[in-house]
């Protein structure tokens, strides 16, 4: 792995809508070293609501959604992709494929130990949607 920037919390205090404690996992199988955010709102017994963001954006895309989704009674989990918003960002460019993201949403289900999760999706983390039913068909 190459070198590794890490965003200073401070950057993340006065967004508008984004008050959500922040929950970060270091050692996702593939990926140790590499620290991952994510949000997890909502009744931890609940039905799960995954949110998985494209380009440009991170899991503050979903900011809105969040409330409307946790009030009907689910659990919200809001990963931020490697190299978006809160999660580490390699510096080396060529770290960035498809593959490389796949494997982490993979590694983090697992790590979670989800199932029956509902996926929502945006841009290109609609792509991710059939490669991680494939990877961890037990949370779809």
């Amino acid at each position: 792995m190459s070198k590794i920037l890490r965003t200073p919390e401070d950057c993340f205090d006065k967004l508008h809508g984004f008050d959500y404690k922040p929950h970060y996992v270091e050692r996702l199988s593939g990926y140790e070293g590499l620290r991952v955010h994510y949000v997890d709102e909502g009744p931890v017994e609940g039905e799960v609501f995954l949110c998985i963001h494209g380009q440009p954006t991170w899991s503050y895309l979903y900011r809105k959604m969040i409330p409307t989704f946790t009030k009907s009674g689910y659990r919200v989990i809001a990963p931020d992709l490697i190299g978006f918003g809160r999660t580490d960002k390699p510096v080396d460019e060529r770290e960035y494929t498809f593959e490389f993201h796949r494997k982490m949403l993979i590694s983090f289900l697992k790590w979670q130990n989800l199932s029956n999760i509902t996926l929502v999706c945006q841009d290109w983390g609609g792509a991710f949607r059939i490669d991680v039913a494939y990877g961890v068909p037990q949370a779809i």
